[in-house]
């Protein structure tokens, strides 16, 4: 009978809070500085918040395909690092990056190209189509340094050093702001550009961001460096890409079938018409400041569990995990205390019509709710990937997000015509059933057993 390992919960949650915080403060300013634009761009009225709006779901869909080799990226750095196998990290990133360039190169193309028809389809109106389309062409066109800093930084992420992606994004982020107030008004004698100008000041804090990420490469400490790339003749390879294409394939089709459910939401949303959409767009502003914590704690978790199983630990890897999920819920409860007090004054933050700020308290009542729920599942979902349990992550996807929040959406608005409430009685259901799909998951432990 094999002997179950003993550990010391207290030094592993020191070690979880150590890998966490730099993932967190970076999670939670990106998220910041998203609220903070869609406050500046909220100057121009809401016609301008939910042209913004109309531009997220495609973007993201985009972003997809980037999001999934870099899941997977870090998932691998990670297992190579507890199996000290620093030169088939070092192969799995280069393959990452060249790969990443060109789909980068195909996807801006097309998404530029393409962008009139494809913000007709996220349901723009009159009003917004024209500004959403610009802004979208602008962010694209910059795509290439955002998705050169996020796989850099993934690898970085696995490996352990998870203070870059912190002070590139932070960094990023600081420039936005700055260049938002500069760039969307005029000031200080700079060219007032509206939404061009909010959306260029964005990709200024990419390029920003860029410049760190690849600089943290040419560190000799680093795991994953050129250096060290140069010192053992690195060359990118089939097999690095076949472990890329394998896990990230699942995560690429979870993350496309997200966003089909994301769509949709959006789609459903802009049809309730300019100020309900706009006060949407802000209220998902505050549900990404949920994500950006459970986000901030499933790197963590994916860089922890992965090691953990590298060395051969399990079941250091599943406290790893229960940890990570713990101090999660507790920032939830913090986050939901927060919104019950101040959730009118918040909105107010954005909005001054009184019609509109009442949608926004409707809103936040049901995010004080949500964000219960969607923090665990973030951080359920990031132990499973972290572990390769890719399928399984997909499977709860299509089920929670593509199937139950679609449908209880549309049925919830279409047929009962319950506006935002089915809105976010949709968005609800999505949480709660990915939530108790992914906990389930976690809770049976099988997944600590997959090899990747």
């Amino acid at each position: 009978m094999t002997q179950t390992a003993v550990y010391d919960r207290k030094e592993l949650f020191k070690e979880t809070i150590r890998m966490a915080w730099p993932a967190l403060l970076e999670s939670f300013f990106v998220a910041l500085a998203g609220m903070i634009d869609t406050m500046m761009v909220s100057s121009m009225g809401t016609y301008a918040v939910a042209a913004v709006g109309l531009t997220t779901q495609p973007k993201f869909i985009t972003l997809a395909v980037f999001f999934s080799i870099n899941v997977a990226l870090s998932a691998l750095v990670a297992r190579r690092r507890g199996q000290n196998d620093r030169k088939n990290a070092n192969e799995i990133l280069l393959t990452a990056l060249i790969l990443t360039l060109i789909a980068c190169v195909i996807l801006t193309a097309l998404t530029v190209i393409l962008a009139s028809p494809i913000i007709s389809l996220c349901g723009s109106s009159a009003d917004t189509h024209d500004p959403a389309v610009l802004y979208f062409k602008v962010i694209q066109a910059g795509m290439i340094f955002n998705v050169l800093s996020l796989c850099i930084n993934a690898a970085q992420r696995g490996s352990g050093n998870t203070r870059i992606a912190m002070t590139t994004n932070i960094t990023s982020s600081v420039v936005n702001i700055i260049f938002n107030y500069l760039l969307i008004g005029g000031h200080f004698g700079f060219p007032k550009w509206g939404l061009f100008g909010a959306a260029f000041a964005t990709v200024l804090g990419t390029v920003a961001a860029s410049v760190m990420s690849v600089r943290s490469l040419f560190n000799k400490n680093s795991y994953v460096s050129v250096p060290y790339m140069r010192s053992e003749v690195i060359r990118p390879k089939i097999d690095a890409l076949g472990s890329i294409v394998s896990l990230g394939s699942n995560m690429l089709i979870e993350n496309i079938a997200m966003r089909v459910g994301f769509v949709i939401t959006a789609v459903l949303a802009a049809k309730l018409g300019t100020d309900a959409f706009a006060a949407h767009q802000v209220g998902m502003n505050f549900l990404s400041l949920g994500f950006s914590f459970g986000d901030g704690m499933q790197v963590a978790a994916v860089a922890l569990i992965g090691r953990s199983l590298g060395e051969g630990k399990p079941d250091k890897a599943k406290v790893y995990g229960s940890l990570c999920q713990r101090t999660g819920l507790g920032i939830s409860f913090i986050l939901a205390i927060i919104l019950f007090f101040f959730g009118r004054a918040l909105f107010s933050l954005f909005f001054q019509d009184p019609s509109v700020l009442d949608m926004g308290v409707l809103i936040a009542n049901y995010i004080i709710v949500i964000i219960l729920f969607q923090i665990s599942q973030i951080i359920f979902g990031g132990c499973l990937r972290g572990a390769g349990d890719m399928k399984y992550c997909l499977f709860a996807s299509l089920v929670s997000v593509t199937l139950i929040r679609s449908i209880v959406t549309w049925v919830l608005t279409s047929v009962f015509n319950l506006g935002l409430n089915g809105i976010w009685l949709g968005i609800l259901s999505d949480q709660v059933s990915r939530f108790l799909f992914l906990s389930i998951r976690f809770r049976q432990g099988t997944w600590a057993q997959i090899r990747i």
